[in-house]
C-alpha cells in the first residue's frame, strides 16, 4: 500500500506552472527520494501534500483515503526555509514546537532531552536561537520535525549546513525511521544520499514527472550494460574473439590494467569471467552502474 498519491496534479500561479499533470506514489516503509533542479516544481508539490496549497485540478490520496486536513497530525514536514525564533531560548522553542505537535509538556520534555543528548545539543537547552550555530539550529528543527513519530516524514534539503560528520548522523536516523515503519520523501541535490538512502525516486523537470520508480531499476536502465575488470597478464589483453562483448577498452593501472567492457544483452557474469581467466588473473570484477549524479545532469540538461 501506499502511504500518499498524487494523481494528475496541476498547479499555476496565473501563467505559469508550477506543476503539469503529475502522478506519483510513495510506498509505505521506504525512503522516496523527490529530485530536480531548482524550480522544477518539487517545493510546489510539498506544500499541496502537507495542505499548505491546493492543487488546481487533480487528487491527493493518504493510505488510500482522499487526503484531510487532520491527516496533517501524521506527516512530519522539514522545509527547505528555515524558521526558529531568534530571541526564544532553545528549550523553550523546541517545547512550543513540541505542543503544537500535540505531545504533552512532560512527554514532550522527556522526548526532547533524549533527542538534545543524542544530538549532543544538551548544553544549549537555556541558549538563545541566535546563539546557534547553522547546524545546531538544524538539529532543533529536525528533532521537532520528528519528535511526534509522523507516519510520513517530508523533508527537504536536511543536510544542508551539515558536515560529513553530521551529514551522516541524519542518514542514520532517517534509516533508523525507515526501519521503524515510517515513510520518508526526501527532496535533496546530494546525489550520494540518494543513492545510500532512497528505495524510489520520482525526477520532476520543468513541472513534469520525467521519471519515477525503483533506485536500482532506474540506474540499471540508463546503463550501457558495461562491466570493470582488473587483472594481471604479462601485457594488454583482448577478448574480443569471445564474441561476449559489442566494446572493450584496456588501459594499465596500479593493480595491471583495467578493462572496460560493453557486453551483449543475456550474456551472465560466469560466461565473461570463465572467459577472462583463462588468459589472466583477475583482481576484481564488477557491473558499471551509473550514477545518480549522471543521470540527474543527463535527464534535466
Amino acid at each position: 500500500m501506499d502511504v500518499i498519491t498524487c494523481k494528475n496534479v496541476v498547479k499555476k500561479f496565473n501563467d505559469f506552472t508550477a506543476l503539469d499533470n503529475v502522478s506519483l506514489s510513495v510506498p509505505k516503509g521506504s525512503v522516496f527520494g523527490l529530485l530536480g533542479p531548482n524550480g522544477a516544481g518539487k517545493t510546489t508539490l510539498i506544500r499541496i501534500m502537507n495542505q499548505i496549497t491546493v492543487p488546481d485540478t487533480g487528487e491527493l490520496y493518504f493510505n488510500g483515503k482522499p487526503i484531510k486536513q487532520d491527516d496533517i497530525a501524521y506527516i512530519g514536514y522539514l522545509p527547505e526555509e528555515r524558521g526558529l525564533y531568534k530571541k526564544m531560548k532553545v528549550g523553550d522553542q523546541a517545547m512550543y514546537l513540541a505542543r503544537l505537535k500535540g505531545l504533552s509538556a512532560d512527554e514532550a520534555k522527556r522526548e526532547l532531552k533524549n533527542w538534545f543528548v543524542k544530538f549532543g545539543i544538551q548544553a544549549w537547552w537555556d541558549k538563545k536561537v541566535e546563539e546557534l550555530s547553522k547546524g545546531m539550529a538544524q538539529k532543533v528543527q529536525f528533532i521537532t520535525t520528528v519528535l511526534h513519530k509522523p507516519s510520513l516524514l517530508i523533508l527537504d534539503e536536511p543536510f544542508s549546513g551539515f558536515d560529513p560528520v553530521n551529514v551522516q548522523l541524519i542518514r542514520k536516523e532517517i534509516l533508523d525511521m525507515k526501519a521503524a515503519g515510517s515513510s520518508i520523501i526526501l527532496s535533496t541535490h546530494n546525489m550520494e544520499s540518494v543513492e545510500e538512502l532512497c528505495d524510489n525516486i520520482a525526477l520532476i523537470n520543468k513541472a513534469k514527472l520525467i521519471i519515477s520508480g525503483g533506485l536500482e531499476e532506474i540506474r540499471r536502465n540508463h546503463g550501457k550494460n558495461e562491466i570493470e575488470v582488473i587483472y594481471r597478464a604479462g601485457e594488454k589483453l583482448s577478448f574480443s574473439g569471445a564474441d561476449l562483448f559489442v566494446s572493450e577498452s584496456h588501459q594499465e593501472s596500479n593493480r595491471g590494467y583495467r578493462a572496460v567492457m560493453e557486453v551483449k544483452q543475456g550474456v551472465g557474469s560466469a560466461d565473461i569471467l570463465s572467459e577472462i581467466i583463462k588468459k589472466a588473473d583477475v583482481v576484481s570484477y564488477r557491473e558499471l552502474v551509473p550514477r545518480m549524479n549522471d543521470i540527474f545532469i543527463k535527464l534535466v540538461s
